[in-house]
């Protein structure tokens, strides 16, 4: 099982966030305050997935995300003794310390057999350098985020596209896998 790091270039840009963190959702006022989120009730929770998977669904296809900004390489294919991530790809022009439901900063993409990449899951996230790992954590679909020390940042899975028996919220999925990764690579561009 492997755990990898944040490209050089992911790191870079992480370190360099800074300012106050803000979260916006479908239901909630623009830049509003990450620690003072929406409650998170059943029916705001439920219409900020079904935006969260309207604005990615094109995304299924790799490309289409790679051309519309989610194209840095952040981490290589991701599992644990609790599952799996995948390839995480970012776009950093998202990446500045504030949150909103429509644009997640990370996809998160399963290796196929056929040598494909699936969406599987979106993750966001704000750099410690934005929000203090000691101050309280973010909040969005009514879910705080978890801290992450390895990349210095808090972060929230929500795992749309690929059902999750730890949870919607949950980091690792047990049912992703990265053991397609050679196949991926071998037809990788980016």
């Amino acid at each position: 099982m492997r755990r990898t790091s944040l490209s050089l270039a992911g790191i870079t840009l992480l370190m360099g966030c800074a300012g106050e963190p803000t979260v916006v959702g479908t239901n909630s006022h623009p830049r509003t305050e990450a620690i003072a989120s929406r409650s998170g009730s059943g029916a705001s929770v439920a219409q900020d997935l079904a935006t969260l998977r309207r604005v990615t669904a094109s995304f299924h296809d790799f490309e289409t995300a790679a051309r519309a900004g989610w194209s840095t390489k952040i981490t290589s294919c991701m599992e644990g003794p609790d599952g799996g991530m995948g390839f995480h790809y970012g776009n950093v022009g998202l990446i500045d310390g504030s949150v909103s439901v429509d644009q997640p900063e990370l996809l998160l993409y399963e290796p196929e057999q056929n040598g494909k990449l699936r969406l599987v899951a979106v993750e966001y996230i704000i750099p410690y350098a934005a929000h203090s790992r000691d101050a309280e954590p973010p909040v969005l679909f009514g879910q705080q985020f978890m801290q992450n020390d390895v990349f210095q940042l808090w972060g929230l899975h929500a795992w749309v596209w690929k059902e999750n028996p730890s949870g919607m919220f949950a980091p690792w999925n047990p049912k992703v896998t990265c053991e397609n990764t050679t196949d991926v690579a071998a037809m990788a561009h980016h």
